[in-house]
């Protein structure tokens, strides 16, 4: 039986890369293998070393796609910058190179692309988060509206917008910023949740938020993201002083400062 093919002829797909060409390859070939089609790729390089970028190079014999470099380090925040800005179509799925998707994850980005036309009140799409976000209505084809609420209970509801793999429109950049450079990973990513929060940002997330892609780390490509003890210890004393700061800065950071 004949494959059935996706076809996104509206949509780039943009992916973050650095140092893991092998990565890198294997979300090429799977993309290739549920038979899902873009308008083009665009494949940002973080300042890889020399072997890697050549070795990016080398892919480009085989997969067709656009790579977008810098001669050094720049960061997160750069690299989806730059990326971003090389994006002509009105749609960019977004995605790191560590990522694989599943089977069937183009039926439910044909729809999450169907939502996004219909819907011009919609800034993402979200297929794959650590957790699922605590504040969903209106589930349909496993899509839910995330809703937020600054009396909600926790703190857990601010992670509105994630860098996690997300469809978005591609003037992005216009409504919400463009990504901080120059600070690290984790700053990048929690000032445009702030950013995306306090400009009313709306967005559905995919209920099962861990079938449609795997983030696949090896030994000899590791995640290249580095969080300190503070963040990853599950000391519960220290669990218990993190939960309370978290609730506190990320109350104070939405209602005083602007991002």
């Amino acid at each position: 039986m004949e494959k059935l093919s996706h076809n996104f002829p509206d949509v780039t797909l943009l992916i973050t890369h650095y140092n893991r060409f092998q990565s890198l390859k294997r979300l090429l070939t799977v993309f290739e293998e549920i038979n899902c089609k873009f308008g083009e790729i665009v494949v940002s390089d973080d300042g890889s070393k020399p072997d890697q970028l050549e070795q990016v190079k080398n892919l480009q014999k085989e997969f067709v796609f656009r790579a977008v470099t810098t001669p050094k380090n720049k960061g997160l925040g750069n690299n989806i910058n730059k990326g971003q800005d090389a994006v002509k179509t009105p749609l960019t799925l977004y995605i790191q190179e560590d990522f694989v998707p599943a089977p069937d994850f183009g039926k439910h980005l044909q729809y999450a692309v169907e939502q996004m036309k219909i819907r011009q009140d919609l800034d993402i799409v979200r297929f794959y988060a650590y957790f699922k976000y605590p504040y969903l209505k209106n589930s349909v084809n496993g899509f839910s509206e995330m809703y937020f609420n600054i009396i909600s209970p926790g703190y857990k509801k601010f992670y509105y917008y994630s860098d996690h793999p997300h469809l978005r429109r591609s003037n992005f950049f216009e409504k919400f910023g463009r990504y901080i450079e120059g600070s690290s990973g984790d700053f990048t990513e929690y000032s445009m949740m702030l950013s995306f929060l306090q400009k009313k940002g709306k967005g559905l997330f995919y209920d099962d938020f861990e079938s449609l892609l795997a983030q696949q780390n090896s030994s000899d490509e590791p995640s290249t993201m580095k969080r300190n003890f503070w963040r990853e210890s599950k000391n519960p004393a220290v669990f218990m002083l993190r939960e309370a700061y978290r609730y506190s800065k990320f109350n104070f950071d939405l209602l005083f400062k602007k991002f």
